[in-house]
């Protein structure tokens, strides 16, 4: 049986999902920053500035994401995860810095950049060096650390602004002067770590096959310390004979030609879905919805920490369950249990009930995602192609995250406005009823089988013999 050096492999994995802890606080900080610098910039009567305060990180997402596989490619995926950690320091400092509302906006920008790139290279990164009895387990890692990375940010938020007095904040102020630079300012801390540990961990070994020679011994060495001799003569055969039948090309162009397009497709479905499922909304508007339900401003931020303990602790329940229950079962429970929640917590927005009973269906929402669809995507989308077009595929993939996430975040309060919460929930409640569905017929069973094993079923077009006439044999 082969001895893994789990001490190795869970150390240069924690360190890659250093990118999900800053993508996760990063992404929802400005949440509890947003009511102090548009005080401090006077946006607070200007809806469109507003949106653009919170929608400059998504566009940068989207920007971030569609360059991250050609990068990941090109210099290879440390020295990208080495960038990615230097993106998040120098916005963090900036953003918190600035003082002019065009030069904060920027910052975002540059920000959501730091996040688009680390939310898929993190996974990808740790499916490529992760064993596959394990690998689930491993890349829901980065989940943890990307509810870690919430969690981290609403804390923060709650103790800055458990200041307020009478829910008024004036300009004079702490909290709109100084308070909301330091929200940002925290995500320097981890940044400086994860840029300093980034530097102790291997390249790819299955990035490293693609480049030759010199650079497979390179690889034969990594997996040799991830399991030992034998493990990584066995790995290695495996990833050269993936690489040698599969075409070097690996542009978006090779993604569409007819052996890729089933399962781009799919991945691009389990990306959007993970966003258009809805449950991402309550950490984006938790103040609206919670206060929809008839909390004040206090509580709301206590309820906001609330739902961020639920999404550590069933991400962890995710983590022991994820390689033993199979990435398909969770997808369907996770997009069947949201359908039903969802359809209750409209009917209770519909018939105006308030109090603790609201909380409970949020944070079961919530418990929900975490421990099914928000691991299980990016695990997904991480193991599904093949070895020469993963990097395109997953920054593909996560491209189409963030569209699904900008539109989500734009359309929520129009929806709102026009449909009430309960009408809005029950959109989502559909959604997530087709994703059920469509994961019911399509979505094929993932765990246990390794990333070649997978491009061979999921991939490699079946060998059908030739027609011959009648009675004549191969």
């Amino acid at each position: 049986m082969r001895a893994l050096n789990q001490r190795f492999i869970y150390f240069i994995c924690v360190v890659a999902a250093f990118g999900g802890l800053l993508f996760g606080y990063d992404w929802v900080v400005i949440g509890g920053a947003k009511p102090f610098y548009e005080v401090y910039f006077g946006i607070t009567d200007s809806a469109a500035n507003q949106g653009l305060a919170m929608t400059m990180a998504l566009l940068g997402c989207m920007i971030g994401a569609s360059i991250c596989g050609s990068l990941a490619d090109r210099i290879g995926r440390r020295k990208l995860l080495i960038l990615s950690s230097l993106i998040f320091f120098f916005s963090a400092i900036a953003t918190g810095a600035f003082n002019n509302f065009n030069a904060f906006l920027f910052a975002r920008f540059v920000s959501g950049i730091g996040i688009g790139v680390a939310s898929g290279l993190s996974p990808m990164y740790i499916a490529e060096v992760a064993p596959s009895k394990i690998r689930g387990r491993l890349v829901s890692l980065n989940q943890m650390t990307i509810v870690l990375g919430i969690l981290g940010a609403q804390i923060t938020n709650w103790l800055i602004a458990d200041d307020i007095e009478g829910g008024v904040i004036v300009l004079e102020s702490w909290n709109a002067q100084m308070g909301w630079r330091w929200m940002f300012w925290a995500a320097a801390v981890p940044a400086v770590f994860f840029f300093v540990l980034a530097l102790f961990i291997p390249e790819s070994p299955r990035w490293l096959a693609l480049k030759g020679k010199q650079s497979s011994e390179k690889a034969m060495h990594i997996l040799e310390k991830i399991g030992g001799s034998d493990y990584a003569r066995e790995e290695m055969t495996s990833i050269e004979r993936a690489n040698a039948e599969a075409a070097s090309a690996a542009g978006l162009s090779t993604l569409l030609t007819r052996p890729f397009r089933k399962v781009m497709l799919l991945g691009i479905f389990i990306a959007v879905f993970q966003q258009w499922c809805g449950t991402n909304v309550i950490f984006n508007y938790a103040q609206e919805i919670f206060q929809s339900a008839g909390y004040e401003v206090g509580d709301v931020l206590f309820n906001i920490v609330v739902t961020g303990v639920a999404n550590v602790i069933f991400t962890i329940l995710a983590i022991f369950t994820i390689d033993k229950w199979g990435r398909r079962t969770m997808m369907l429970l996770g997009a069947g249990g949201l359908m039903g929640i969802y359809a209750i917590l409209g009917a209770c927005y519909y018939f105006q009930v308030t109090g603790v009973g609201m909380v409970v269906l949020v944070v079961a929402a919530i418990a929900c995602y975490a421990m099914t669809l928000g691991p299980c995507t990016w695990v997904l989308i991480s193991e599904l192609f093949p070895n020469n077009v993963r990097a395109i595929a997953v920054a593909t993939c996560t491209f189409a995250l963030w569209v699904g996430s900008s539109t989500l975040t734009y359309t929520f309060p129009f929806l709102n406005q026009h449909l009430g919460s309960y009408g809005t929930f029950w959109i989502y409640s559909c959604v997530c009823l087709l994703g059920f569905v469509v994961f019911l017929l399509r979505l094929p069973e993932t765990k246990g089988k390794s990333l070649e094993e997978l491009e061979k079923e999921l991939v490699t077009p079946p060998i059908t013999p030739p027609n011959l006439p009648e009675g004549e044999e191969l």
